[in-house]
């Protein structure tokens, strides 16, 4: 690639892609499941950071994306206790038997009832993005990747890119 040239105030700075100089890389996998519960919990830790040992990626960033509006991803402690009272609370904070248009024949032709799957995945949201260290997530003691399923039992993919040196 040839340089960039960038004005920045009065001095130019000239700018070279690491794209094709430094080995940079850009690696994209679609991990599939399918989940048997409602509301089901899942640890893919794991699963991630065989993504990123494969990808050849030893230090930049993993970006995980799923690809449905019923299911989030985020970071917590992977502890039965709390498991539980996160279900709880989402039960607390987003009422499956309150009344949804989404719900009702009149104004929607969703037949699954499932508004409710949907406010909870866009509370907790569908993407995250972390560290790549060492061909490893970065994360701290207690963290754990969970993915978050609110209207299963069904056939589920996240989109994982790693992308660095």
């Amino acid at each position: 690639m040839s340089p960039v040239k960038a004005s920045i105030g009065t001095s130019e700075v000239s700018e070279v892609s690491t794209a094709s100089h430094l080995g940079y890389k850009v690696y994209n996998r679609i991990i599939d499941w399918i989940s048997s519960d409602r509301t089901q919990l899942s640890n893919i830790t794991e699963r991630i950071n065989e993504v990123v040992r494969k990808s050849g990626v030893k230090d930049g960033i993993v970006h995980l994306q799923t690809l449905h509006t019923t299911t989030a991803i985020f970071i917590n402690e992977w502890q039965d206790a709390l498991l539980h009272d996160v279900k709880e609370f989402f039960e607390k904070v987003v009422d499956r038997n309150e009344y949804y248009r989404h719900n009702d024949p009149l104004y929607s032709d969703c037949e699954r009832r499932n508004a409710d799957a949907h406010m909870r995945g866009m509370l907790m949201g569908q993407t995250l993005c972390l560290q790549v260290r060492n061909a490893s997530v970065l994360l701290g003691t207690w963290q754990s990747i969970i993915l978050a399923e609110f209207d299963g039992p069904r056939s589920r993919t996240l989109a994982v890119q790693v992308s660095g040196v």
